[in-house]
């Protein structure tokens, strides 16, 4: 399926009220393939700044900035106009995205996951029957999470965001002995519209996609940074100092009609 050309923004006011290290993940991923116009313009104290650009592994690009104390307005627009190739699954993904992490404590759910699923199944298959647990499971409630809570409060609470919900799939996947990661993107059809989350899985050699709070097209998502859990992919984060984040803004749009998706058919990030 030709996926069109989609356009995405994100706009962010921070107060830093004491001198900080200010990392930004809202750019598009840099990847093979991708063909996009983009536009990033920061200010601080109304004066134009230029943050420093890292890139790590998946094409995710952090924006680092010194800041003293002030007022940062950022603001990112980009068109994509071909999505990048399909994120290859490397030889050390196994490794690295079956470990317990931060907030996807798998090790935490291996008597669960074996009482709840049968791990004998195709991977394929434990993938669906995961996404549609973790839906069933869930309420989608802003605020009902904090940002703190790992895969575990999730499960005992049965609400939360879409962080939540990928944070829910992906420990329960790697204890089923499936590789998953969390990966934040920007996402067409999304309401309420935000900075989103959802989960991919090692399936067959391919990273696929997977949202159990089914409130975007997969086909649509743009995908923005990729890593163990939200804490390598937060929006916005910082070292030292102190900071409040006054305002953010997100949009994403795809030209015409936006896909169906029936939750089944094995979709792969650009």
């Amino acid at each position: 399926m030709t996926t069109p050309p989609r356009d995405v923004s994100a706009a962010l006011e921070v107060y830093v009220s004491a001198a900080t290290e200010l990392e930004m993940q809202i750019a598009v991923a840099k990847l093979p393939g991708l063909t996009l116009t983009e536009e990033l313009a920061v200010t601080m104290d109304g004066i134009p700044v230029q943050p420093e650009e890292i890139i790590g592994e998946h094409g995710s690009r952090i924006h680092r900035l010194q800041v003293w104390s002030g007022l940062v307005v950022v603001d990112y627009s980009a068109h994509i106009a071909t999505p990048a190739y399909p994120v290859p699954v490397l030889p050390t993904d196994r490794s690295i995205y079956l470990r317990p992490s931060r907030y996807a404590e798998c090790d935490k759910f291996f008597g669960f996951a074996a009482g709840q699923f049968d791990a004998s199944l195709p991977p394929a298959v434990l993938l669906n029957q995961v996404a549609d647990f973790v839906e069933a499971r869930l309420k989608y409630i802003p605020g009902a999470s904090d940002p703190i809570d790992g895969a575990v409060d999730t499960l005992l609470a049965g609400a939360g965001v879409c962080r939540d919900f990928g944070h829910l799939a992906v420990a329960l996947l790697r204890a089923l002995n499936i590789p998953a990661r969390l990966v934040a993107v920007y996402a067409p059809g999304c309401s309420p519209m935000d900075f989103h989350a959802v989960a991919e899985a090692s399936i067959d050699n391919e990273w696929v996609a997977v949202d159990p709070t089914r409130l975007a097209p997969r086909q649509s998502l743009v995908r923005i940074a990729t890593g163990r859990d939200a804490a390598d992919i937060a929006f916005l984060d910082n070292h030292r100092g102190q900071i409040n984040l006054n305002y953010y803004q997100v949009f994403a749009t795809v030209d015409g009609d936006l896909p169906i998706d029936t939750g089944r058919e094995r979709v792969r990030l650009g």
